[in-house]
Formats: structure tokens, C-alpha cells, sequence
């Protein structure tokens, strides 16, 4: 171990790789790595000497700090190391296993929060699972669905990728393309930070107070109205439905846009799905304008999607009489 006061973390030299320069990050958020030297090396006696060492060394011992994950035994998940705490069965990268061993302590300290307070760890599984399952995914191979059905070359590791030195450019320096690829993901985490606690957070309460007053908007309970337009939703409503128990039963929310018109949104079936509880009326999708409203006998229509997610009106009210009979059609 390094005994000099600056610690040390370790990782391996030549093409990096999300998971690794992710995990370095993270780990220099913590105080006593704020100041720490990236060693890159393959150099057993050189990584020997580091405080932590990941993605490399071809071992996984928390109590020593090593962390990587190549080794034909490594198989260790969210799941698996928490006895069953956190849901995730994606096999971990480095970037997932510093993130479980030091995420909660890492996100206390950027919001200000204590390690075991419920929003931290509400803020954990939230960056876990839309940032940090997919760098590992990725890393370890697993692909998103069985059957591809295109390409997604613009998520955070094709663009780290691209950050290492071209194959016919001599004079690409090596290290200046990872300190690079270190802004891009401090970029990135920083970003899922400033999101969870200054937007989605805040949301929660006013999704919650929705739900809790949709009678009020109409006698089934199956439409909700948030009254701020924009505020992110989706998730709050599937984790309040389960809390309510009365998961599955809203169909739509309405919310006004930038432009002071109304929107009528379908809940998807699952977050993420493109399919929805409950579509908008085959027969309006794709029609706009006075078409639309002479179709539906709806005043002050604006537009169905073609997909039937989503329609707008230029009123509140004619909004809910499109999603009132949206309900029955």
C-alpha cells in the first residue's frame, strides 16, 4: 500500500473502457481520494503499491480495495452482494462494484444527506438503474434485448470509447484522451445527481397530491391531472400506485405545455415500455386540428399522435373529455 498522505488508485494502462475511467471518478469524489494520482499500469509491483486498484489485478476483495471483475469467478451482482437488498442481477463492472461499495457514501456528500437516509439510497437505485446497470451491462457483454433490432452508438461508453487514441494516429497521446473521457462521465454522473435531487425529487409530491385527488377529476379514479406541465411523473406514479396499492388503475395524466395547451398522456405499461395500459382511440391517431375535433365531437382538438400515446386540446377541459371517452372507446 502507498504511504505517502497523497492515496493512489490504480487501473490498467492501453484502451480504457467506461467502467474503469467511471469508477476512477467516483472514487475522486470521496474526500480522501479528492487528490489521489491515477496510476495506469499492468505493472503487478507498481498496482501492488496503490491505496485501490480497479478493473485490473484480477482480483475482487473489498477489504483490500481491489476491484475487478475479469477473472472467471467473478460473478457477482447488485443482487448477490446485498443478499437480495437490491434487485439488479446484471453481472457488476468496476464501475458497479465501486458504486456499490462506495455510491451511498459518495451521493451523502454531493447532497449533503446522511449515508442511510432513505432519499440517498431513493437517489442510489436511481443512478443505478439508469446510468450504472448499463455501463455494466455493457462492459460485461449482456445485451439489452434478446433480439436487436438496431443500434445504439451515442450512449456513454460508445462515446468514451471513442475518447482512445485512433489505431492509425501515432501522435494521439493516450492520456490526454482519458482525462478526457474522465470529463465526459463527470459530466454525465453529475448530471443524474443535479436531475434526482433538484427536479425529480421535487416532483414527488405533487404526482403523490394527483393521485390522491383523482376522484376529483373524474368518478372512475383512472385520470390524473398534474396542474404543473413537464414535471417528471412516470416514475412517481408507478412507485405511489404500488404504495396505494392500486397498481395498473390510472390510464391517463393530463398536464398543460409550454404553450398553455393540454396534453392527455397514456400511461405506459411498464417505465420504458412503448406499449400503454390504454391507447387513445385507434380512429384519432394521426388527425390534427377541426378533423380531429369533428371525429371525436371534441371541441378545440389539437392532434393524436400516430402511435396513440399521447393527443393534445387547447383547453383543460377539452383534454379530459378526450380522455374521458378515450376511457370507453
Amino acid at each position: 500500500m502507498n504511504g505517502s498522505a497523497t492515496k493512489t488508485i490504480g487501473t490498467h494502462n492501453g484502451t480504457f473502457h467506461c467502467d474503469e475511467v467511471m469508477a476512477c471518478f467516483m472514487l475522486k469524489l470521496l474526500p480522501e481520494y479528492k487528490d489521489s494520482e491515477i496510476v495506469r499500469s499492468r505493472d503487478p509491483a507498481k498496482l501492488d503499491a496503490c491505496d485501490i486498484v480497479v478493473d485490473v489485478g484480477g482480483t475482487f476483495d473489498a477489504k483490500r480495495h481491489r476491484y475487478d471483475h475479469h477473472q472467471r469467478t467473478f460473478g457477482e451482482t447488485m443482487t448477490s452482494l446485498s443478499h437480495g437488498h437490491f434487485p439488479w442481477s446484471t453481472k457488476l463492472s468496476s464501475a458497479g462494484l465501486v458504486y456499490y461499495h462506495f455510491g451511498q457514501k459518495i451521493l451523502a456528500h454531493l447532497l449533503n444527506t446522511k449515508q442511510d437516509d432513505k432519499f440517498t439510497e431513493l437517489v442510489f437505485r436511481k443512478i443505478y438503474e439508469n446510468l450504472m446497470e448499463e455501463i455494466d451491462g455493457i462492459d460485461n457483454g449482456i445485451d439489452v434485448a434478446d433480439e436487436r433490432r438496431y443500434i445504439v452508438s451515442t450512449n456513454l461508453s460508445s462515446r468514451i470509447g471513442r475518447c482512445n487514441p485512433k489505431w492509425n494516429d501515432a501522435h494521439q497521446d493516450e492520456q490526454a484522451g482519458f482525462q478526457k473521457a474522465l470529463q465526459l462521465v463527470e459530466e454525465e454522473f453529475m448530471d443524474r445527481v443535479s436531475f434526482y435531487r433538484d427536479s425529480w425529487w421535487p416532483a414527488r409530491s405533487i404526482v403523490e397530491k394527483s393521485l390522491l385527488n383523482r376522484f376529483n377529476v373524474h368518478s372512475t379514479g383512472k385520470i390524473v391531472m398534474l396542474e404543473n406541465g413537464g414535471c417528471p411523473w412516470k416514475d412517481h406514479l408507478f412507485s405511489i400506485e404500488e404504495e396505494l396499492k392500486i397498481e395498473g388503475e390510472i390510464l391517463y395524466v393530463l398536464y398543460p405545455d409550454p404553450l398553455g395547451q393540454w396534453r392527455v398522456q397514456c400511461v405506459p405499461n411498464e417505465l420504458g415500455s412503448f406499449a400503454n395500459r390504454k391507447s387513445l382511440p385507434e380512429s384519432w391517431r394521426g388527425i390534427r386540428d377541426n378533423h380531429l375535433s369533428e371525429l371525436s365531437g371534441i371541441e378545440d382538438c389539437v392532434f393524436v399522435h400516430a402511435s396513440g400515446f399521447i393527443g393534445g386540446n387547447k383547453t383543460k377541459a377539452g383534454a379530459l373529455e378526450m380522455a374521458t371517452q378515450a376511457l370507453t372507446l
